[in-house]
Formats: structure tokens, sequence, C-alpha cells
């Protein structure tokens, strides 16, 4: 595998949000997001790679037993479903943060799909795949990184168009810096939304520390 870090912290997105979390951060995308907050996992340049028992070897030496395989694009990578089935069989309960453009196909049904579905201030609306909704559990969350109201709308209809009742775990994040968290409140609480504001939670403890 191309790894980029690993890494114990403080879980700062999604429903798990607060609780430690032992990071797999996977080098590159297959997209470069306008906001994306971490550009160095983007390409292979500083990948280190690794056999799938290392990877495993290394999540082990943590005393946690939450573990999110993230990126870059994870899903980019063949041996990330051999990863995840494997740390699941071991007991661990595992999160796989995706951008939903490649197949989750092959992913083993407990990992807990995070879903990130861009939105045209990314630059990359209309590159989620479609089919990976039928492959959606009700443990599974999809996200929508907000940067003005014409993404809100876009997640709004996305929603109405696409997710129906696949999830019920619907995330709504604010760029940062950029839209104020307190303009996409309002918004959610005026239209009686039924989607959980996110707030990226490490960055109120460590600010923008890489490998935090």
């Amino acid at each position: 595998m191309y790894i980029n870090e690993i890494f114990l912290s403080i879980q700062g997105e999604s429903t798990y949000a607060g609780l430690p979390c032992v990071f797999v951060r996977l080098s590159g995308c297959n997209l470069a997001c306008s906001w994306c907050d971490t550009p160095y996992a983007q390409t292979m340049a500083s990948a280190l790679e690794m056999p799938v028992d290392e990877v495993i070897a290394e999540v082990k030496k943590h005393k946690c037993r939450l573990v999110e395989i993230t990126g870059g694009e994870p899903m980019m990578q063949e041996e990330t479903d051999d990863l995840a089935k494997r740390l699941l069989d071991d007991g661990y309960m595992v999160l796989v943060e995706s951008n939903g453009s490649v197949s989750f196909s092959g992913l083993d049904a407990r990992a807990v799909k995070v879903v990130d579905v861009k939105c045209p201030a990314s630059g990359y609306a209309g590159t989620f795949l479609v089919d990976n909704i039928g492959l959606l559990t009700k443990n599974d969350e999809v996200k929508f990184v907000i940067a003005d109201r014409r993404d809100y709308e876009f997640a709004k209809k996305f929603i109405e168009d696409y997710l129906h009742d696949a999830t019920l775990k619907l995330l709504f994040a604010p760029v940062s810096p950029g839209l104020a968290p307190k303009e996409l409140a309002d918004w959610i609480l005026k239209d009686g939304l039924c989607v959980r504001l996110q707030l990226q939670m490490h960055k109120y403890i460590w600010g923008n520390e890489r490998g935090r």
C-alpha cells in the first residue's frame, strides 16, 4: 500500500467525532478539490510503500479500537478492501472516508463508509458514482462540504434526488476558512433539514498541525 501517514488522534468529523481514532492516510487521489486540507496526500510523492501486514502492525501499536482509512482516496488502492476486512476480523471498528467516485463493491459491508459527495465549489461536482448509493447501509454516512449557497442547494437536491432513505446519517460541513458555521446553521434551521452540522473538531484542538 502507498501510505502517507499513520497516527493517533481525536476523530474530528462524522458521527464518531470526539473519539480517539487511529488514522491510516493513504497517498494518491483522483481529485484535487479547491478546498482540500490535505494536499500533501494527493500525490505519491512522499508515499511510503508498506505491505498490509506492516500497516496492521502499526495500527496495533496504539491502544485504540477505532480506525479510519482515509486519503487521498483510499478506494483507489486495491489493498484497501483487504486492510479493512482484516481489521474488522480483528475486532476493530473501521471507517473508510471516500469521495465516492470509485466503486465500493469490494469493500466489506461491516466497514462504515463516510462518503464526501463533492459540491460545485470543490470543482468536482458530478464525480460521485451513483451506483454506490445501492451499496450504502444504514450505518454509512454521507457528507457535503459546503462553501456557499449554491453548494447548499446542490446538497439538498442530491439528497432529494438520490439518497431517499439509503441512510439518515447526513452531514453538512462548512468550508473552513470560508463559509461561517452560523450562516450554514441558519440555512439548515430555516429549511428544517434533518442533517448534522459538522465542524472539524481536530482543528479547534490543534489547528492545521499535520498528523493531528
